[in-house]
Protein backbone atom coordinates (compact mmCIF):
# COMPACT_ATOMS: atom_id res chain seq x y z
CA UNK A 1 0.00 0.00 0.00
CA UNK A 2 1.35 3.43 -0.72
CA UNK A 3 -0.01 6.48 1.31
CA UNK A 4 0.61 9.78 0.56
CA UNK A 5 -1.87 11.05 2.66
CA UNK A 6 -2.99 11.19 6.27
CA UNK A 7 -6.05 12.42 8.28
CA UNK A 8 -5.62 13.90 11.42
CA UNK A 9 -9.03 14.04 13.63
CA UNK A 10 -8.14 15.93 17.22
CA UNK A 11 -9.96 18.24 19.37
CA UNK A 12 -9.96 22.24 18.94
CA UNK A 13 -9.95 22.99 22.44
CA UNK A 14 -6.33 25.02 23.44
CA UNK A 15 -7.94 24.31 27.41
CA UNK A 16 -5.76 20.67 27.53
CA UNK A 17 -2.72 19.08 28.82
CA UNK A 18 0.41 20.50 27.15
CA UNK A 19 1.35 16.75 26.90
CA UNK A 20 -1.35 16.62 24.34
CA UNK A 21 -0.53 19.83 22.55
CA UNK A 22 3.16 18.03 22.00
CA UNK A 23 1.92 14.98 20.82
CA UNK A 24 -0.09 16.70 18.34
CA UNK A 25 3.32 19.20 17.17
CA UNK A 26 5.00 15.84 17.00
CA UNK A 27 3.03 14.22 14.58
CA UNK A 28 2.69 16.98 12.47
CA UNK A 29 6.44 17.35 12.12
CA UNK A 30 7.02 13.95 11.70
CA UNK A 31 4.51 13.62 8.84
CA UNK A 32 6.00 16.46 7.62
CA UNK A 33 9.38 14.75 7.76
CA UNK A 34 7.73 11.29 5.31
CA UNK A 35 6.61 13.70 3.26
CA UNK A 36 2.73 12.53 4.03
CA UNK A 37 0.47 15.26 3.54
CA UNK A 38 -1.67 16.36 6.56
CA UNK A 39 -5.38 16.05 6.10
CA UNK A 40 -7.29 17.57 8.87
CA UNK A 41 -10.43 19.98 9.94
CA UNK A 42 -8.82 23.32 8.78
CA UNK A 43 -9.00 25.31 11.91
CA UNK A 44 -6.08 26.88 13.79
CA UNK A 45 -7.56 26.44 17.15
CA UNK A 46 -6.57 23.36 19.54
CA UNK A 47 -4.39 20.55 18.89
CA UNK A 48 -5.18 21.22 14.88
CA UNK A 49 -3.64 24.27 14.67
CA UNK A 50 -0.96 22.76 16.61
CA UNK A 51 -1.15 19.64 13.94
CA UNK A 52 -0.83 22.22 10.78
CA UNK A 53 1.42 24.76 11.88
CA UNK A 54 4.20 22.06 13.08
CA UNK A 55 3.69 20.12 9.42
CA UNK A 56 3.99 23.33 8.15
CA UNK A 57 7.25 24.83 9.54
CA UNK A 58 8.57 21.37 8.64
CA UNK A 59 7.92 21.83 4.97
CA UNK A 60 4.74 20.05 5.18
CA UNK A 61 1.67 20.14 2.63
CA UNK A 62 -0.99 20.48 4.88
CA UNK A 63 -4.98 20.43 3.46
CA UNK A 64 -7.75 21.57 5.29
CA UNK A 65 -11.15 21.13 5.16
CA UNK A 66 -13.60 23.00 6.97
CA UNK A 67 -17.38 23.69 7.00
CA UNK A 68 -19.01 27.00 6.41
CA UNK A 69 -20.74 27.26 9.46
CA UNK A 70 -17.32 26.53 11.54
CA UNK A 71 -15.35 28.79 9.62
CA UNK A 72 -15.90 31.83 11.99
CA UNK A 73 -15.84 30.14 15.04
CA UNK A 74 -13.00 28.20 14.07
CA UNK A 75 -10.84 30.35 12.07
CA UNK A 76 -8.96 28.69 9.05
CA UNK A 77 -4.86 29.20 9.06
CA UNK A 78 -4.18 31.10 6.01
CA UNK A 79 -1.22 28.87 5.62
CA UNK A 80 -2.53 25.93 4.26
CA UNK A 81 -1.80 24.51 1.30
CA UNK A 82 -4.94 24.18 0.64
CA UNK A 83 -8.64 25.34 2.17
CA UNK A 84 -11.18 23.46 1.05
CA UNK A 85 -14.55 25.60 2.59
CA UNK A 86 -18.11 23.05 2.14
CA UNK A 87 -21.17 23.59 2.94
CA UNK A 88 -21.34 21.19 5.70
CA UNK A 89 -20.26 18.25 7.98
CA UNK A 90 -20.94 15.72 5.91
CA UNK A 91 -19.00 17.07 3.25
CA UNK A 92 -16.43 17.71 5.10
CA UNK A 93 -16.24 14.25 6.43
CA UNK A 94 -16.61 12.71 2.93
CA UNK A 95 -14.03 15.17 1.82
CA UNK A 96 -11.45 13.85 4.37
CA UNK A 97 -11.96 10.41 3.80
CA UNK A 98 -11.55 10.79 -0.12
CA UNK A 99 -8.15 13.14 0.46
CA UNK A 100 -6.96 10.53 2.53
CA UNK A 101 -4.79 7.06 2.61
CA UNK A 102 -4.70 6.44 6.38
CA UNK A 103 -5.64 7.58 9.25
CA UNK A 104 -4.79 9.02 13.34
CA UNK A 105 -6.70 9.89 15.87
CA UNK A 106 -5.56 11.71 18.67
CA UNK A 107 -7.23 13.03 22.05
CA UNK A 108 -10.41 15.11 21.24
CA UNK A 109 -13.91 15.78 22.09
CA UNK A 110 -16.99 15.07 20.82
CA UNK A 111 -16.41 16.10 17.30
CA UNK A 112 -13.02 13.58 17.26
CA UNK A 113 -15.82 10.84 18.52
CA UNK A 114 -18.40 11.75 15.80
CA UNK A 115 -15.71 11.35 13.27
CA UNK A 116 -13.85 8.22 14.68
CA UNK A 117 -17.24 6.00 14.85
CA UNK A 118 -18.25 7.23 11.53
CA UNK A 119 -14.89 6.66 10.25
CA UNK A 120 -15.15 2.96 11.84
CA UNK A 121 -18.30 2.53 10.44
CA UNK A 122 -17.67 3.09 7.49
CA UNK A 123 -14.32 0.69 7.12
CA UNK A 124 -17.15 -2.13 8.53
CA UNK A 125 -19.87 -1.50 5.84
CA UNK A 126 -16.21 -1.35 3.00
CA UNK A 127 -16.62 1.96 1.88
CA UNK A 128 -12.93 2.19 2.65
CA UNK A 129 -10.20 0.01 4.04
CA UNK A 130 -7.58 2.13 5.29
CA UNK A 131 -5.72 1.94 8.33
CA UNK A 132 -7.19 3.94 11.37
CA UNK A 133 -4.59 4.20 14.37
CA UNK A 134 -5.62 5.69 17.48
CA UNK A 135 -3.38 7.21 20.23
CA UNK A 136 -4.55 6.26 23.59
CA UNK A 137 -1.89 8.57 25.03
CA UNK A 138 -1.95 7.84 28.93
CA UNK A 139 -5.43 5.98 28.47
CA UNK A 140 -7.50 8.92 27.12
CA UNK A 141 -9.80 6.43 25.40
CA UNK A 142 -9.42 3.61 27.34
CA UNK A 143 -13.43 3.84 28.60
CA UNK A 144 -13.98 4.02 24.46
CA UNK A 145 -12.14 1.20 23.41
CA UNK A 146 -13.66 -0.74 27.08
CA UNK A 147 -16.93 0.33 24.94
CA UNK A 148 -16.54 -1.03 22.07
CA UNK A 149 -15.58 -4.37 23.26
CA UNK A 150 -18.82 -4.58 25.46
CA UNK A 151 -20.99 -3.96 22.16
CA UNK A 152 -18.85 -7.23 21.13
CA UNK A 153 -19.41 -9.22 24.34
CA UNK A 154 -23.02 -8.36 24.32
CA UNK A 155 -23.50 -9.27 20.91
CA UNK A 156 -24.45 -5.99 19.25
CA UNK A 157 -21.01 -6.29 17.41
CA UNK A 158 -18.93 -8.51 16.08
CA UNK A 159 -15.15 -10.15 17.05
CA UNK A 160 -13.71 -8.79 13.68
CA UNK A 161 -15.09 -4.98 14.47
CA UNK A 162 -12.23 -5.13 17.25
CA UNK A 163 -9.57 -5.35 13.97
CA UNK A 164 -11.05 -2.37 12.24
CA UNK A 165 -8.75 0.06 14.36
CA UNK A 166 -5.14 -0.14 15.57
CA UNK A 167 -3.94 1.30 19.03
CA UNK A 168 -1.01 3.27 20.15
CA UNK A 169 0.52 4.61 23.48
CA UNK A 170 2.93 6.55 21.85
CA UNK A 171 3.56 8.52 18.83
CA UNK A 172 6.30 6.63 17.80
CA UNK A 173 4.10 3.52 18.21
CA UNK A 174 1.45 5.64 16.28
CA UNK A 175 4.60 5.89 13.36
CA UNK A 176 5.63 1.99 13.85
CA UNK A 177 2.38 1.13 12.74
CA UNK A 178 2.28 3.46 9.92
CA UNK A 179 5.22 2.22 8.62
CA UNK A 180 3.78 -1.66 9.15
CA UNK A 181 1.00 -0.23 6.41
CA UNK A 182 3.68 1.53 4.44
CA UNK A 183 6.23 -1.18 4.17
CA UNK A 184 4.61 -4.54 4.91
CA UNK A 185 7.49 -7.13 5.87
CA UNK A 186 10.30 -4.39 6.03
CA UNK A 187 12.01 -3.03 9.18
CA UNK A 188 9.96 0.22 10.52
CA UNK A 189 11.90 3.57 10.15
CA UNK A 190 10.49 4.81 13.00
CA UNK A 191 14.29 5.38 14.56
CA UNK A 192 14.56 8.31 12.02
CA UNK A 193 12.26 10.20 15.00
Amino acid sequence: MILSSVCVYCGSSNKVAQKYKMSAQAIGKELARRKLHVVFGGGQVGLMGILATAALEEGGTVIGIIPEHIRERELPSDRLTELHIVPDMHTRKRMMVDHSDAFIILPGGLGTLDEMFELLTWKKLQLHNDPIIILNQDGYWDEMIALIKKTVAEGFSQPPDLDLFEVATSVEEVFTLLDKHMFPGKETLTGRM
